[in-house]
């Protein structure tokens, strides 16, 4: 007797459903992590991915066959320009175990962020000084504090837009007074990625994939196609049946949008952060998106988003254990002029 096949691997993964539209361009950061450093510290940054290149490091990754040789890395570059917060929030604990607003602090940006451009209706604080007396005296309720900052998009190379881009970033490390007392510090002043990562460090990129519109499920979910020879007058490029849960939560492979999903990417190595763009820029300038003018971050690999999507740049919330003190040493740039 012939052996009949009972089971078949799953096609596409259930983790990432539903593969809707990503509701946000700039996607809200859900978690935070606590890395216990003694000096408190934004923890995340917002960057406008460039393109890719390739390097020629020093492999300083331990145990692997390449370990002290030169290997050759794809690298992704991404333009972080100089951010300034324009606002200092704290939370407490509400009755359901969650974080609520308790008073935040909202300041006048400085002229070159045209923030009217983004928000029509936004007011600085007319009560500055109260709200920041209230804050210091209410610190044993305070949980968590952040800070509300807008990137200066005119600074970036490969973007023509105005409006400011706004991302709220948690601070932390040392003591509740101590992270009110430094974000009280860096209102309205400039912060830059590199006071906030280091070279050689893991981070999570957030951000929203390339969309590709509505496919089908050969290309939405990696399904096989039927035999066209055979039968199947209805179709090859389609699943063989929908099961008899039409209608329901159902895991049948179907077509639909495919594409710009909010997506998060766990634990990419910084291989550098440099000052001047033009040091990695090409000649002629990276492909849809031209001459890097501002500050940049080099990622080991590749990352999500097309050229100049905003990508969140966040400290790694579950790091690995082999934590490099030093970046790799860079032996070559590619494509420079």
């Amino acid at each position: 007797m012939a052996h009949r096949k009972t089971h078949a691997p799953k096609r596409g993964s259930l983790g990432v459903r539903p593969r809707k539209r990503s509701s946000e361009f700039i996607p809200h950061v859900k978690s935070w992590p606590s890395p216990s450093l003694d000096n408190p510290k934004a923890l995340g940054f917002l960057g406008y991915k460039v393109g890719m290149t390739h390097v020629v490091v020093i492999d300083d990754r331990p145990g692997t066959p390449t370990q002290g040789k030169e290997i050759f890395v794809p690298v992704t570059i991404i333009e972080t320009p100089p951010m300034i917060p324009i606002a200092i929030r704290v939370y407490g604990i509400n009755a359901y175990g969650g974080y609520s607003v308790l008073k935040d602090v909202w300041i006048e940006p400085p002229k070159e962020i045209e923030i009217w451009r983004r928000v029509p209706t936004y007011r600085p604080s007319s009560n500055i000084s109260e709200r920041i007396e209230w804050i210091k005296a209410h610190l044993h309720v305070v949980k968590r504090v952040s800070l509300v900052m807008v990137a200066n998009v005119k600074a970036v190379g490969g973007l023509s837009k105005k409006a400011p881009d706004i991302l709220e970033v948690v601070v932390d490390g040392g003591d509740v007074a101590q992270r009110v007392s430094y974000a009280l510090d860096k209102l309205g002043k400039t912060i830059d990625a590199s006071s906030i990562f280091t070279p050689g460090q893991f981070i999570d990129i957030i951000g929203v994939t390339k969309g590709k519109g509505f496919q089908g499920v050969l290309k939405r979910f990696g399904v096989k196609e039927l035999p066209r020879w055979h039968k199947h007058r209805k179709g090859s490029r389609r699943v063989g049946s929908r099961s008899p849960t039409i209608g329901a939560m159902s895991e049948v492979p179907q077509p639909g949008q495919t594409g710009y999903h909010r997506r998060t990417e766990y634990n990419k190595r910084i291989i550098a952060i440099g000052d001047n763009g033009y040091d990695i820029t090409p000649s002629g300038g990276f492909p849809h998106y031209g001459v890097v003018r501002s500050k940049w971050v080099m990622i080991w690999g590749s990352c999500i988003g097309v050229p100049k999507r905003p990508l969140v740049l966040r400290w790694p919330i579950r790091p690995p254990r082999w934590q490099p003190s030093e970046p790799p040493k860079i032996v070559y740039i590619g494509l420079l002029k």
